[in-house]
């Protein structure tokens, strides 16, 4: 670190200065960027490179990385892409075998209730949720990269793909169907099912290829944890008329949880009470038992499947009383074993399901991504290598489509409505963290407070956009309420802090030295040169005190008019040298690095020096094809603003030595 060999308020440019300095510290010259890069050197580059074109450049890169293409190369690469060719030759059998296994059978045995759950979410036949919780286990055991991520159904994808189902294929009019009828309307609806994720398949694929999963970037924590607290909310009203053995038709579109609530009202009286005593039951099962594994999580060696007890017992009850016939409880029915025969979606709907696959896409890439990085951190390891427990939960699923599926023909679909609504537990309790959001940040409260209103009062894809531009827009306008800060030296020390901040720092008569800490683009370009202006009085007439500590050229930067002995004169004196400390401007744009230029004709026209200090080489390269060097010299760009201080004493002589010099 540097630090400026400064003085105290002096009431004249040559009286001496009686600050301390720092103990141990070394004198040197100020460096400007020029010399900075005779000393140290810059960014090395081929010649060739340098004399040709851009396009030259990128095309002669684009050979040199084809003919780098070699044996070794494909074999890293198909590394990268088969975890399993990494991982498999270093696993641990005898120590880690028996912990997957476990593991593994534990989350196969949640997915079979949970898959059946979550396909009724999906407005699609039970089965399809077990397939659901087999394959994509599968494939991602081969080619997965987080340890402890399970995939398969979630609760909040399922809502969103149903809501785009039941639009694409709605419920006939009409309350009875024939058993034909009903198969035709859920083979529609599975057709749709698996044209919507073969849509948000290929557009993830599209977003691998391209590099673009940084789009799942724009979906902050706030937007993330505000999505699945409604969506929550839409799954526990959603699964109301399976509560209360009510067959009503799924609401969609905008305010339909509010129609789904006035639908239940109007059609309670014809309640079923079998269905109805069957979901309490459940719940009070399910509740209890999701709290204890939450609670004791450390202490159980595995979680307790209250979900499969729950399947089991309320299977054998519905076929042991006949609830189906006594009572006309809707039951799940016959399973299909093994697999169906695979088809190809009808690709004629992809553009119709655009606007639904890609929501569907970013959320299912952020939730996973962002899983497995808090476990990735948690257990300090990279997301590059995958256990074998993938592969036991598989074989559970497998079990089921392949030779247990009739055990589960009788069970009620109460449960399995009961299961998501129990699922969404944790979900819930996210709105706990209000408070602590509150305290922490405003403005991310603010943003999971209108994305959480928007999911719960339009829709899950909607409520997510508004989430989304709302969160984006909190970003552009902290940007434009960011403040210009004067800056002040500690005695005794090279730190320069804003004066506003503390009040016993020291400045210098005629030198101003700002802090402008945001980007400076077309949006900024306005309030940029406000702000300059205000502060250095551009249009003329002398300059202004900047009170309240934001720009005090004397004193010591209280928030109180200075005191002085001198004439009022004194205490006006005009700005003679501005150092900008752009240390802050992460990035510059055309319209900002024209508005420096602009800056710079202004200061010059009105007799200030102007001084920029600490631009980072991609500000300070756009500010140089902008034509930065036609208005100002290498000797006016700093390396940092302890020695465009050093510069600035020079100029106003307030040093008496011809040669300044900077702590270092």
């Amino acid at each position: 670190m540097s630090g400026l060999l400064g003085a105290r308020t002096c009431s004249s440019p040559g009286e001496a200065s009686d600050i301390e300095s720092p103990m141990g510290a070394k004198l040197r010259e100020p460096l400007t960027e020029a010399r900075f890069q005779q000393l140290f050197g810059g960014a090395e580059q081929e010649p060739e490179e340098l004399a040709e074109p851009g396009w030259s450049r990128l095309c002669s890169r684009w050979r040199r990385w084809v003919c780098a293409c070699s044996g070794p190369g494909a074999w890293r690469l198909l590394l990268a892409r088969l975890p399993p060719l990494r991982w498999l030759p270093h696993y641990r059998w005898r120590a880690w075998l028996l912990g997957d296994a476990v593991a593994g059978v534990t989350v196969g045995i949640v997915h079979v209730p949970q898959g059946m759950a979550f396909a009724l979410l999906t407005s699609v036949p039970p089965v399809f949720g077990l397939y659901t919780s087999f394959f994509p286990v599968l494939i991602y055991t081969l080619l997965g990269t987080g340890r402890h991520l399970s995939t398969g159904t979630f609760a909040v994808l399922s809502l969103m793909a149903g809501s785009a189902v039941e639009r694409m294929v709605p419920e006939p009019l009409g309350g009875n169907r024939s058993g034909i009828e009903t198969e035709q309307l859920d083979a529609q609806r599975v057709g749709a099912a698996a044209a919507l994720a073969f849509g948000s398949g290929a557009l993830m694929l599209g977003m691998f290829a391209l590099q673009l999963g940084v789009l799942s970037t724009f979906l902050s924590e706030p937007v993330v944890k505000a999505l699945t607290s409604g969506a929550a909310l839409h799954v526990l009203v959603s699964q109301l008329p399976s509560l209360l053995g009510l067959p009503l038709p799924r609401q969609i579109g905008c305010f339909a949880l509010f129609k789904t609530l006035a639908a239940v009202m109007t059609a309670l009286p014809r309640s079923s009470p079998a269905e109805l005593t069957i979901s309490a039951l459940s719940l009070a099962l399910l509740v209890p038992v999701k709290e204890l594994n939450v609670r004791f999580r450390d202490r159980l060696p595995t979680p307790i499947p209250g979900e499969i007890v729950m399947v089991l017992l309320a299977s054998v009850l519905c076929f042991t009383s006949s609830l189906d016939t006594r009572y006309n409880v809707q039951i799940v029915g016959l399973l299909p074993g093994g697999f169906p025969q695979p088809l190809l979606p009808n690709l004629a709907e992809l553009p119709g399901i655009l606007a639904d696959s890609l929501p569907i896409a970013l959320v299912t890439f952020a939730v996973s991504a962002s899983l497995a990085s808090i476990y990735a951190d948690k257990h300090n390891y990279t997301i590059d290598s995958n256990q074998l427990a993938g592969l036991f939960s598989c074989m559970v699923v497998l079990s089921v489509l392949l030779w247990l599926g009739p055990f589960f023909y009788y069970l009620p679909k109460a449960v399995l409505a009961c299961i998501n609504i129990s699922s969404m537990r944790q979900m819930f309790f996210q709105m706990q963290e209000l408070p602590q959001l509150w305290r922490i940040s405003r403005v991310d409260f603010a943003v999971w407070m209108v994305t959480w209103v928007a999911v719960v009062t339009l829709s899950v894809d909607l409520g997510l956009a508004i989430g989304v531009v709302f969160s984006m827009m909190t970003v552009i306008c902290r940007t434009q309420r960011v403040q210009c800060l004067a800056l002040g030296l500690a005695e005794g020390t090279e730190l320069y802090r804003p004066l506003r901040e503390n009040h016993k720092l020291l400045q210098v008569p005629g030198l101003c030295i700002l802090s402008y800490p945001t980007p400076l683009y077309f949006g900024t370009r306005g309030q940029f040169r406000r702000i300059l202006d205000w502060h250095l009085r551009l249009g003329g007439g002398k300059v202004r005190d900047l009170v309240q500590g934001q720009c005090s050229f004397f004193g010591s930067g209280k928030q109180e008019t200075p005191k002085t002995d001198g004439p009022p004169d004194a205490v006006a004196e005009s700005v003679r040298v501005v150092v900008l400390d752009c240390s802050g401007v992460t990035f510059a744009d055309a319209a900002g690095a024209r508005e420096v230029l602009q800056l710079a004709s202004r200061c010059r026209d009105a007799g200030i020096h102007l001084l920029l200090a600490q631009c980072n080489a991609s500000v300070l390269g756009t500010l140089t094809q902008a034509g930065l060097l036609d208005r100002v010299t290498p000797e006016q760009l700093f390396v940092s603003v302890q020695d465009a201080a050093a510069h600035a004493l020079e100029r106003l002589e307030l040093t008496g030595p011809k040669t300044c010099t900077v702590w270092v």
